[in-house]
């Protein structure tokens, strides 16, 4: 922003409620470029990613109503993270308006307010800390320009305060400046406020959801309606690889409140009056399909072995000493993994000639409104998605080809159509967390210091050939780019490190899933960090902060390790049954470390507490972020103590709660202790770093009791 003062037309903005909808224009190009792939890859394990806003058309952020509140469109969409509370938090700062003042959604496709990143690797504070503050007080400085020139005052004594501007006894809110304006004039952006003068950013305000969550307003995509809207249902395979061949659909045509059945090239669908119909309907359409394997779990896991797929040298420092014949050696693996979210996928279209509307959960927006308008063949500007919060979302929702399928049977039938995943489909047609195997190796000197390490790990997709990132990246970089998350050794004090990552075609969909690589390949480093610190005959504390440098980086992560040990009251042995463990990672930039007490019982894990300690830099909503950490660490117990996804006869399964197992309240330890430091004077990535180091820290803690190393999630001692 910046630049001369510009006239921009009052039509250029929106126009809601009879008050002139104020829109700043946020343009700017993020580009990064380095022709060295290990650098772009640590780059993208530990590094925090900008807004990358389109830059092209004026997008819509801030709208006045005639109550003097101030509504924010987002670009990023809330999943449950607190996202909109603490954008909140940062623009009424700058706009000089009270949190009551204030409200948050989600900007629809049609305003231009479309961030190509899409939501999502725990950037939406932190990528809009800057363009959005800046934004707000750009609006600020408007709305005091045109005050000026309606009171006659110089700018120097004008007051600002609760969405108010005073000159004496004169004063005009914000409402009032706004209406009658024909003509904007966009200033140069204006120098942000100190973080010591802010009023909201820093504090724990009350989310600005809570009361439309308590009282079950329909806000989220299950609950979108349409009036006349009808129910779709797609036909799909129960087996990975199937490739369809035929369908006869003469019965499924005949069946009670049947209004359509719509075939595709590549997709057969039901158009009902009813869900129910329309199931049914689809369960009654003999489909022919071609299964050339008939996969099976084991046949996975040889797949996915370290050695078995295109290794990429990620991490090489010092000499390589992998030959040494007195290197110590451990084998690690993770398995399948489901998304598992409470709300399926699922969108309500409608399509009326070339203008196409869809609300719907998702994390895609841009994305989204791409795909629908290629398959429709219509302008992407006529589509518009609105964006309902999401009822989870964890990675699922950023590959929504169900839109399409919707808005193709939409204008099929001429009306709207609301299409949702069964519980069944969305197990099976889950775009899964990849399995990993992981080999280490390592050597301690004489004072009992590690002299060199190597991390060789496996996995399929995680990042790229999904809907975000095309395969041929494989190419450019060597290697995924959400598999290596955590995978590089962060433990900058050891002289000869390698890291390698072995890249693996899988046969079923896999894709991005809260943390990516993060949660198997900590639970790997750390296990084997533990075990290396046992053989050492010393203190895992004193060993990991032995082995971190006294740079900006390892200082962040020294201090995490130190504040969760401190607050713990770390002990290395078992007291009356019970044990601690320790483990630690940085991911996105932000480090966590975390202790976790545990008992065996009945050859039963049970978690009584989790210390975690994390530097996330400046802290917008201190509450928001220790409700994070506290579901992070209780996702990352479900995944490391009970969830994993078979292969049985080419069939993906378990397909419902209950026999996938997850982490129920029962198994919740009885308290979580966050500690919160701040590293750095800006936010940084909140959402997945806490994922990192709860598997090693149960793991090593259960090693404790049992003298059994753990080295398969999820962990069991049967």
């Amino acid at each position: 922003m910046g630049g001369n003062k510009k006239k921009i037309s009052r039509r250029r903005f929106l126009i809601r409620g009879g008050v002139g909808t104020l829109g700043v224009v946020a343009i700017g190009t993020y580009l990064f470029r380095n022709p060295i792939r290990r650098k772009i890859l640590a780059v993208a394990d530990s590094g925090e990613s900008p807004y990358l806003g389109s830059g092209m058309e004026p997008m819509l952020w801030f709208e006045i109503t005639k109550e003097n509140k101030v509504v924010l469109h987002s670009p990023k969409v809330e999943m449950g993270q607190g996202t909109f509370t603490g954008l909140a938090q940062m623009a009424a700062d700058e706009l000089e308006v009270d949190m009551n003042q204030i409200s948050v959604v989600h900007a629809a496709s049609i305003s231009g307010n479309l961030d190509s990143f899409a939501t999502g690797g725990s950037t939406s504070i932190s990528s809009l800390w800057q363009p959005l503050r800046e934004l707000a007080a750009t609006l600020r400085e408007m709305l005091k320009q045109e005050a000026v020139k309606r009171l006659g005052f110089e700018a120097s004594s004008i007051k600002v305060e609760n969405g108010v501007i005073r000159v004496g006894d004169t004063e005009l809110t914000y409402t009032e400046i706004a209406q009658g304006v024909s003509k904007w004039e966009v200033p140069k952006t204006p120098a942000l406020k100190a973080i010591k003068n802010y009023k909201f950013i820093g504090k724990p305000i009350p989310r600005v959801d809570l009361n439309s969550k308590v009282f079950g307003d329909p806000i989220f995509g299950m609950d979108a309606e349409m009036p006349e809207m009808l129910y779709g249902a797609v036909v799909r395979p129960n087996k990975v690889g199937a490739k369809f061949i035929s369908a006869d659909v003469s019965k499924a045509q005949t069946m009670p409140d049947i209004v359509k059945i719509i075939e595709e090239e590549d997709f057969v669908g039901v158009v009902a009056k009813s869900f129910t119909a329309a199931e049914r309907a689809k369960e009654a359409i003999d489909v022919t399909w071609e299964v050339t394997e008939n996969w099976q779990t084991d046949d996975i896991r040889e797949m996915v072995k370290v050695g078995k797929g295109k290794a990429f040298l990620l991490q090489k420092e010092g000499d390589n000493l992998k030959d040494d014949d007195n290197l110590i050696a451990m084998e690690f693996s993770s398995p399948i993994g489901a998304h598992a979210q409470l709300e399926p996928n699922g969108v309500l279209a409608s399509v009326e000639g070339d203008k196409v509307t869809l609300k719907m959960a998702t994390q895609v927006v841009a994305l989204t409104r791409k795909e629908v308008a290629k398959r429709l063949d219509v302008d992407e500007e006529k589509v518009n998605i609105i964006p309902t919060y999401l009822g989870g979302g964890f990675g699922r929702r950023l590959h929504t080809p169900h839109a399409v399928q919707a808005a193709v049977m939409s204008k099929a039938v001429g009306k709207p159509v609301k299409y949702f995943f069964s519980r069944r489909e969305e197990f099976q047609h889950d775009l899964f967390r990849p399995p990993t195997h992981h080999q280490l190796h390592g050597k301690l000197d004489d004072q009992g210091n590690i002299a060199f390490i190597q991390h060789d790990f496996s996995s399929g997709d995680v990042a790229i050939d999904a809907a975000m990132l095309p395969g041929f990246l494989h190419g450019v970089l060597g290697t995924d780019v959400g598999a290596i998350r955590g995978g590089f050794c962060h433990y900058s004090g050891i002289p000869n490190i390698r890291t390698v990552s072995w890249h693996v075609d899988l046969p079923f969909a896999t894709s991005w899933w809260r943390s990516l690589g993060l949660l198997a390949n900590t639970f790997a480093w750390e296990s084997f960090m533990d075990e290396l610190a046992i053989r050492a005959g010393k203190n895992p504390v004193a060993f990991r902060l032995a082995h971190i440098q006294d740079d900006e980086k390892g200082n962040r992560l020294k201090a995490v390790i130190k504040a969760a040990a401190k607050k713990a009251n770390y002990k290395d042995k078992a007291v009356n049954g019970r044990a601690m463990g320790i483990a630690a990672s940085t991911d996105a930039g932000t480090p966590c470390a975390q202790v976790a007490e545990v008992s065996v019982v009945n050859n039963e894990i049970k978690v009584h507490k989790v210390t975690c300690a994390m530097d996330p830099g400046l802290a917008i909503n201190p509450d928001q972020i220790r409700a994070q950490c506290e579901g992070a660490i209780i996702m990352g117990m479900s995944a490391s103590l009970y969830e994993k996804m078979e292969l049985v006869d080419g069939e993906l399964t378990p397909i419902i709660y209950g026999p996938y197992e997850m982490a129920q309240m029962k198994h919740a330890p009885k308290e979580i202790d966050v500690v919160l430091l701040q590293g750095s004077d800006k936010p940084g990535a909140v959402g997945e770093p806490p994922l990192g180091p709860i598997a090693a820290a149960i793991a090593n803690a259960v090693f404790r009791i049992t003298g059994n190393r753990l080295t398969q999630l999820p962990l069991s001692l049967t």
